[in-house]
């Protein structure tokens, strides 16, 4: 048995007191590996951005709400667990400034001013003991595969699993799990549910046993 990390759903970058950069991710994909992991005697911990879905009630869920919340969160707990499974969609961008009260419109063009957020799984990988271990998830929209192990392999990761934009806030998911030298060594389709189990399965060979 493993005690596992899960990051799971979007992130929110405020740019006022009610405005957000965010996106569409469900926290879907997280639900499905915690239920797959727990069903499996693994113990879970989520970390999670704001969602509608319900998590397994075995799982211990802590909630954040921006990208740096989501990373001191996972940094902490990630300590305690034997690896992490990065399945949430950070918010990559925030304001370079927060405005202190809410953008009135003003009839003409806003430039924003964005900087990069923090890499939560790079960060995750950098802080990896030899006995830890992380797995990674890739939404790419072209070069799918080249630039899934290019993310691979600069953030640490040992599987990084790739996928594409058809899976945001979807039931189904089609992923290819791919390993550190570049081979798909497992693709899994269908229900969002089954193929957590598939990835799950793929770590217990690879990485617990």
């Amino acid at each position: 048995m493993a005690r596992i990390l899960i990051t799971s759903g979007p992130t929110r970058q405020y740019l006022d007191p009610v405005r957000y950069l965010s996106n569409a991710s469900s926290g879907k994909m997280g639900a499905a590996l915690a239920a797959a992991a727990i069903q499996m005697d693994h113990e879970v911990v989520i970390v999670s951005g704001p969602v509608s879905v319900q998590y397994p009630a075995e799982a211990e869920v802590i909630d954040v709400l921006s990208t740096g919340e989501m990373l001191d969160a996972a940094a902490q707990h990630f300590k305690d667990c034997d690896g992490a499974i990065a399945a949430a969609a950070p918010c990559d961008y925030r304001p370079v400034e927060i405005e202190e009260h809410k953008i009135k419109k003003t009839g003409g063009v806003i430039t924003l001013e964005l900087c990069e957020t923090e890499d939560i799984l790079a960060s995750l990988g950098q802080r990896k003991t030899d006995q830890q271990w992380t797995v990674g998830f890739a939404l790419e929209t072209e070069h799918a595969q080249v630039r899934a192990l290019k993310k691979l392999k600069q953030k640490r990761c040992n599987l990084i699993v790739l996928n594409d934009a058809t899976a945001i806030d979807s039931d189904t998911n089609s992923v290819r799990i791919i390993d550190a030298e570049g081979d798909v060594v497992t693709s899994a389709g269908g229900k969002k549910a089954d193929v957590a189990f598939e990835i799950l399965y793929t770590i217990d060979a690879l990485l617990l046993s």
